[in-house]
């Protein structure tokens, strides 16, 4: 007994180290909170190790963790806990070389504050689809909704973030969503 406790120790541990940092940017770009993030990456790290054997005999443990954070998040804030964006420099990886890096990061800050005033929902539809870059069905699995409703999300999400966007004067050709 043991011994396959010891194994199921040892897998979680890989599972955890290699997961992390894509877990981490998820739950940042879900949340907007660095620690917030790192609570709700721990949080759903704790449920799937108590259904870790569930979960390591699933087809994609990934998007079973995955699901849980999601669910994790909204959990959270059907709480009404207040999220506020607070990003670091060098938060979010792609980076431009050929642009000042000033605009970039002024571009950077504006749509993380458009990211940041879009509802919970479509919030998570753009930030699985576009930036997790799943696919339709992958993300209405994550949320627990049809794809019909991941893509009327993610499409108003998309609407909001570019008016903002347009408002704000940054232009389509940094970078634009599918």
């Amino acid at each position: 007994m043991g011994d396959k406790t010891a194994n199921r120790d040892e897998e979680f541990r890989e599972f955890v180290t290699t997961r992390w940092p894509r877990l981490l940017r998820t739950a940042y770009l879900l949340s907007g909170d660095q620690h917030t993030a790192e609570d709700l990456v721990q949080s759903a790290l704790v449920r799937a190790y108590v259904a870790w054997r569930r979960v390591s005999a699933a087809d994609e443990p990934d998007a079973y963790v995955r699901r849980i954070l999601v669910n994790e998040h909204a959990r959270r804030h059907r709480r009404r806990l207040k999220e506020f964006l607070t990003f670091g420099p060098g938060d979010l990886a792609h980076q431009v070389t050929d642009r000042d890096r000033m605009a970039l990061a002024d571009d950077r800050a504006v749509l993380r504050h458009a990211l940041a005033q879009l509802p919970p929902r479509q919030r998570q539809a753009v930030v699985l689809r576009y930036w997790e870059d799943l696919s339709e069905s992958q993300v209405a699995s994550t949320m627990g909704c049809s794809v019909g409703t991941v893509k009327s999300q993610a499409a108003k999400g998309l609407a909001k973030l570019r008016a903002a966007l347009a408002l704000e004067g940054v232009t389509a050709g940094h970078g634009e969503a599918r």
